[in-house]
């Protein structure tokens, strides 16, 4: 932090325009731009159009890409954030190689506060605190497990679990990450496989139609691949809602994202099992949907 820095772009649309700062923070996660960022912030002035330029040193070496501002009039207030050089490295290079896959460890976690960390008998409040680990997953494979504490990443110290998805976006297909690992007092260092998420199950996409509830709408099993090209998170698994536009689908309200999790009393885990149920007359019908981790449930008459 400090170092002066010339922020490149053409604001407002006036031409190219150079403007000069200090990096006046690093690491910052909790923004709202991406899932995945760990950003470069500055007060370099940076507005509208300068998006995609360059942020360098004074001699000339790239750090960042110019991203977003935080303003409440539209203008630069001295808050700009910039994505590491780093970060546009990995994804340069991916794009070239004519691949979109990153690195996937298959984790959910949170930080680590005073509270957590008084719990465990830490000394201090930092890195993350594992509380799921997706089935497929390399860091499940390679030895973490829940209820674990992930204090570093390739040596660097982590406080949230953005910080940890950026160490992850960072790191090129094929490698290894070295996790450094607080468990019931003991540190251990777990190396785990840089590993694209996979498509399993496959993605099946099915159109459904018939004479029940469900007609109209297309579904698909939800893989750690699939998610990530979606957008969503890569650790959910189950069926997915991709569309809901047509047919008696549509008065039920879907939305793309709902995932189909029961039916009466049977659990939804594939499209194959969905359709196994659909294809068997019922009374009634039961369907219990999950939005965006909500529990909804509808009833209709067979």
């Amino acid at each position: 932090m400090g170092d002066l820095v010339l922020a490149i772009g053409n604001p407002f649309g006036v031409g190219q325009t150079v403007t000069s700062g200090i990096i006046s923070a690093l690491a910052r996660t909790n923004v709202g731009i991406s899932n995945v960022g760990s950003f470069i912030q500055t007060d370099a002035a940076i507005n509208p159009g300068n998006s995609g330029g360059a942020l360098v040193t004074l001699d000339g070496k790239l750090v960042g890409i110019n991203t977003a501002i935080f303003s409440r009039s539209g203008g630069s207030v001295g808050i700009g954030f910039a994505i590491p050089a780093n970060l546009a490295r990995v994804v340069a290079d991916n794009i070239v190689s004519g691949g979109r896959a990153r690195a996937w460890l298959g984790v959910d976690s949170q930080a680590v506060t005073a509270d957590i960390a008084d719990s465990l008998g830490l000394r201090r409040p930092a890195g993350i605190l594992i509380n799921n680990l997706h089935p497929l997953s390399p860091a499940r494979t390679s030895g973490l497990r829940l209820g674990d504490v992930v204090s570093q990443v390739d040596g660097h110290e982590i406080y949230d679990p953005q910080g940890l998805r950026f160490r992850v976006a960072t790191r090129p297909l094929g490698g290894t990450m070295r996790l450094s690992v607080l468990r019931d007092g003991e540190s251990l260092v777990i190396d785990v496989p840089l590993l694209a998420a996979p498509e399993e199950p496959p993605r099946d996409i099915r159109a459904l139609s018939g004479n029940h509830p469900l007609a109209g709408v297309t579904v698909g099993n939800l893989s750690p691949a699939f998610a990530e090209e979606l957008g969503l998170d890569p650790n959910k698994t189950g069926v997915i809602v991709l569309k809901a536009d047509r047919g008696p689908a549509a008065r039920l309200g879907l939305r793309p994202a709902d995932m189909i999790v029961r039916i009466g009393a049977r659990v939804i885990d594939t499209t194959a099992t969905l359709a196994e149920v659909l294809s068997r007359p019922r009374r009634e019908w039961r369907i219990t949907v999950d939005r965006a981790g909500r529990k909804l449930s509808v009833v209709v008459q067979g």
